[in-house]
């Protein structure tokens, strides 16, 4: 009996080791997968250009062409748009942060009436796209005078978003309604429970939605399209674009430079606030 005990764990090990083995080799094809773009890409901006069109084409280049990295920041003025990138994205972090956090606090610690209602209506405005309200948006900007200037792509972003709003409430619904209440007892207002309570155990979410907002503002190529007339006042999405159009043929291996250059900073970001990043998801109740 003993025998056929230690066969049939043997067997469940064996199985369990070999789930194990393809589930790993799974997960290296599926990261291989993801990577190779990346890796294509790093590849193009270190080549020669007659080598970008080679056919086939090669991974390895012949020769490591560091230069196109400074030709591809001289060629546009690169610096510029990086500049009102940042600008763009660290106004719109502030803002998103600010304008969420005073949503979400109201939905999800304050008792009024119809605050369920509203709060479904507000998650039912994440199913509008955005071309829907861009004509309506660029009129009212017009009529502001903000055409053409960096103000739409981050002044919107004090109104907060229905997805941001949803990620902080689940979040701050997890905070024990005990804090809240001692601290009113305490003779706190509701803004003194927020910073004083709230926000000292909330630094997970806030860093979640800070990334979120970041990456979207980063990569946002259809706000500055239509926001934007002047080159000077381009974002590295728009100016990538600009860029290619402006020469007759593709300079791919400036193109695949200057576009590493654009990835590297969210690569960076996401590196060293991975561990807080998940912590932040894993607490805000997506599951349900």
């Amino acid at each position: 009996m003993q025998k056929n005990d230690s066969v049939k764990s043997a067997s469940q090990k064996k199985q369990k080791a070999v789930s194990s083995a393809a589930i790993h080799l799974m997960l290296i094809a599926g990261a291989i997968a993801f990577l190779f773009p990346l890796v294509w890409m790093l590849s193009t901006a270190l080549k020669p250009l007659p080598e970008t069109t080679k056919i086939p084409p090669t991974l390895i280049p012949s020769k490591f062409m560091w230069s196109n990295y400074k030709e591809a920041t001289t060629a546009i003025p690169f610096w510029k748009y990086a500049k009102n990138t940042l600008i763009v994205c660290s106004l719109t972090v502030i803002g998103t942060l600010i304008s969420s956090t005073l949503v979400a606090y109201g939905f999800s610690k304050i008792q009024w009436k119809g605050r369920d209602v509203i709060f479904y209506c507000v998650l039912a405005t994440m199913m509008i796209p955005f071309p829907v309200i861009m004509a309506p948006l660029f009129v009212v900007f017009g009529k502001l005078g903000w055409i053409g200037t960096l103000k739409p792509l981050w002044i919107p972003s004090f109104t907060a978003a229905a997805f941001n709003i949803f990620l902080m409430r689940q979040f701050f619904r997890t905070i024990p309604n005990e804090l809240t209440e001692a601290a009113k007892i305490d003779g706190c207002s509701e803004l003194g429970i927020l910073l004083r309570v709230v926000l000292p155990l909330s630094k997970p979410v806030l860093l979640v939605v800070a990334l979120f907002q970041f990456i979207a503002s980063w990569n946002d190529f259809l706000g500055p399209l239509v926001y934007l007339t002047r080159e000077e006042t381009y974002t590295l999405a728009l100016g990538l674009q600009f860029f290619q159009s402006q020469h007759g043929g593709t300079h791919w291996n400036y193109l695949m430079a200057a576009s590493s250059l654009i990835v590297l900073p969210i690569i960076i970001i996401y590196f060293f606030a991975q561990k807080a990043f998940i912590e932040g998801i894993s607490l805000t109740g997506l599951k349900g």
